[in-house]
């Protein structure tokens, strides 16, 4: 997937209310130990949400993307960032792993330039079905991991988990489908694939996996 369709969507993202909070988002702020004085860096920034509650928190925040649009400080995918090993005080990714094309090597990125805590939310694995229908959704799509993955992933990274939540989250379906541009008979698609997970009120149902990491 190129960055362009990224780009296009970047507002989208900089005012959607499912990004801007939330007890997952919360939790990373916690998770990130922040401070004044504190450097943190936000991977795959989006629309910015991770960056402005970490300032708000007292840290210097630098943001990377690799997506024009979105407006990071720094231009770069998550696999192969330009900063020196231990350049931060945290690292912090939230809602983009499921994009990375190799999610191991992002992820030991992200620790090879951290020097304190690394902090990834994302969607938890639910099942084939909704797999189905995020890649229906979004052709950039690669993969939603599960808690045993997840585990495995920081392991390979040199990083011990220091804690682990599942965070049960809802998604307005049809702001979830517009967000991405999604209609017609994709959307009429991924409607099917969610309805074991939809409720009456047109809100679909995952968990978000917190999980915070440290080096051995």
């Amino acid at each position: 997937m190129t960055t362009s369709a990224w780009d296009e969507r970047a507002e989208a993202y900089r005012v959607s209310a499912t990004h801007a909070t939330g007890v997952d988002l919360d939790l990373l702020v916690d998770f990130c130990e922040p401070g004044p004085g504190k450097d943190a860096l936000d991977v795959a920034t989006g629309g910015g949400h991770v960056a402005r509650r970490l300032r708000e928190a007292g840290c210097r925040v630098t943001t990377c993307d690799p997506s024009p649009g979105m407006q990071a400080d720094v231009l770069c995918w998550a696999e192969d960032m330009p900063f020196a090993d231990g350049s931060f005080d945290a690292v912090a990714n939230r809602f983009a792993a499921h994009h990375f094309s190799d999610v191991h090597v992002a992820v030991a990125e992200m620790a090879r330039v951290s020097r304190g805590p690394v902090v990834v939310v994302d969607m938890n694995y639910a099942d084939e079905a909704v797999e189905r229908a995020e890649l229906l959704r979004d052709p950039g799509h690669v993969k939603t991991y599960s808690e045993a993955e997840w585990r495995e992933i920081f392991a390979a990274a040199g990083l011990t988990v220091a804690d682990f939540r599942l965070v049960p989250r809802g998604y307005p379906l049809e702001d979830w489908l517009a967000r991405t541009g999604c209609v017609g008979e994709e959307a009429a698609a991924v409607r099917r694939e969610l309805a074991h997970v939809t409720d009456a009120e047109g809100v679909w149902h995952g968990d978000v996996v917190v999980i915070k990491g440290v080096k051995r």
